[in-house]
């Protein structure tokens, strides 16, 4: 562990210089040589180094999204290749570049912070080795060294020798009772995180490599920390701890306010985003406008949570616009009850116009009521029409056929007769 640390002391410098300035601040409220002073001093360095990691964690969010979405695409290679595991990788490997995912996304933060972690722990070493770093000098080196978290010193460790502890003016006892609840609370913190994300804000509907690298994290890092854990001092306990912390209430915030399309979290977000819509009758931040925009875009790739949500919005009378807006839908009427309470009733449907015959459609459209059609205005015999003179009885000697039966058009132009005919 001494020779990684070494490896990141061109950052001590900055590291032990955050830690002195906060020192000087809550010296200032607790007393210099107290470990209240010390151990918010590490705290808060913690904190702004998360702060200050905050990008990295949204890029991390966003490349979690592009792995979810993928997720289609994953279960058609594995059924494709189930029988060709290398063939399987590479096609997975070949997804990824196209796409500009990154399956280690998800291991960004710890990463990136794991230069100030080993600088941390470098600082602190060489308190307990009474020796001056950074812009830690004499005064403060002694200061720090008398600085107790629970009767444990800050540079102490679970595996130091009585005589060490001694050196320290500490029980080895304290020493390790401390400690060992720390390394504890710092692996059960590591293992909710994954688990609420494995659990709650995952699709686990499709296994695809993605997911078992989440499950594999889940049970990894804890027994790490564990492990590891008896070598740290009590001050590099403290910081992992709080990020521990950090990362927890981090996730327990995203889950709540931005789940994974097509996780429970999801489900329990839309079930919760409809009941306030629909008693508001409007959406309240510009996150859920940001989620129904993307639900409308989305179109018939909805999953299961998301038309449920929809169709919640149509029974209340409400329709999500492509903006994220809620408005209220064509079919729906804001009515005021005797008692003053606003609801929503549904109008009517239109009825559609009967549709027409041919005869109705050559005749003009259908007539008003009592008016005979052209049908029957043609069945009704000429010698009942009044006003109507009788027509001359066909000529002796004549056939006596009517125009139309002597093969003439009703009502239309004759036929022209063919040219070979005179």
């Amino acid at each position: 562990m001494d020779t990684i640390a070494s490896l990141f002391s061109f950052i001590t410098t900055p590291v032990s210089w955050v830690i002195v300035q906060f020192h000087t601040v809550y010296g200032a409220i607790f007393g210099p040589d107290t470990g209240w002073a010390w151990g918010l001093s590490i705290v808060s360095l913690v904190i702004l180094i998360r702060i200050c990691l905050i990008p990295l964690f949204v890029k991390q969010i966003k490349a979690t999204r592009a792995m979810q979405t993928l997720q289609p695409e994953m279960k058609k290679i594995q059924e494709r290749y189930k029988n060709d595991k290398q063939r399987q990788s590479e096609e997975m490997m070949k997804l990824y570049k196209e796409t500009g995912t990154n399956p280690l996304s998800s291991c960004l933060p710890i990463l990136a912070q794991s230069p100030f972690f080993f600088a941390l722990y470098h600082v602190l070493n060489s308190i307990a080795n009474n020796d001056t770093i950074g812009v830690i000098n004499q005064s403060l080196l002694e200061s720090a060294q008398k600085a107790h978290i629970f009767g444990a010193p800050l540079a102490a460790k679970f595996t130091d020798s009585s005589t060490d502890v001694a050196a320290l003016d500490a029980s080895l006892t304290t020493v390790r009772i401390v400690t060992a609840v720390m390394i504890v609370l710092m692996s059960a913190s590591q293992f909710y995180t994954q688990r609420q994300l494995m659990t709650k804000n995952v699709d686990t509907t499709v296994k695809t490599p993605f997911m078992q690298q989440q499950k594999m994290l889940m049970y990894v890092f804890p027994v790490m920390f564990a492990v590891f854990g008896i070598n740290f001092p009590v001050g590099v306990l403290v910081y992992w701890l709080t990020t521990n912390v950090w990362t927890m209430g981090q996730q327990m915030y995203v889950i709540h306010n931005n789940p994974t399309p097509g996780s429970k979290a999801q489900a329990a977000y839309l079930e919760r985003l409809t009941k306030h819509v629909t008693n508001h009758g409007k959406t309240r931040r510009r996150g859920e406008r940001a989620i129904i925009k993307a639900i409308v875009a989305k179109g018939r790739d909805r999953n299961e949570y998301e038309r449920k949500f929809i169709n919640g919005l149509s029974k209340a009378g409400l329709a999500a616009q492509a903006d994220g807006n809620v408005v209220k839908g064509d079919g729906a009427v804001a009515t005021v009850s005797e008692d003053g309470t606003p609801t929503t009733t549904a109008t009517p449907k239109r009825q559609q116009p009967k549709r027409q015959s041919k005869s109705q459609r050559q005749s003009g459209g259908p007539k008003q009521a009592g008016e005979p059609t052209s049908l029957q205005k043609s069945d009704e015999p000429e010698d009942a029409k009044p006003g109507t003179p009788k027509k001359d009885a066909p000529k002796p000697g004549s056939s006596g056929r009517s125009k139309a039966q002597s093969g003439q058009r009703k009502g239309g132009p004759q036929r022209p007769k063919s040219p070979s005919k005179k």
